[in-house]
């Protein structure tokens, strides 16, 4: 199980035990939109290759407001 933190500046993630963080600029550059419109779907992907998101997709800003 992947676990996502998010906060104005990145992205706590616990993925199969490991505890690491994805900055925002990092997230921008590899989705190519603005931090605040991405999704919590779309960072899961990043960290997941095969991930299968549950649940309605929400952006960050909706998340970290």
């Amino acid at each position: 199980m992947t676990v996502l933190s998010f906060d104005e500046q990145g992205v706590d993630v616990v993925y199969e035990g490991h505890d690491f963080r994805l900055e925002k600029s990092l997230i921008e550059d590899a989705i190519d939109k603005p931090y605040p419109e991405i999704t919590d779907h779309e960072v899961l992907r990043i960290v997941e290759k095969n991930a299968s998101p549950s649940g309605e997709a929400r952006q960050i800003s909706e998340i970290v407001d």
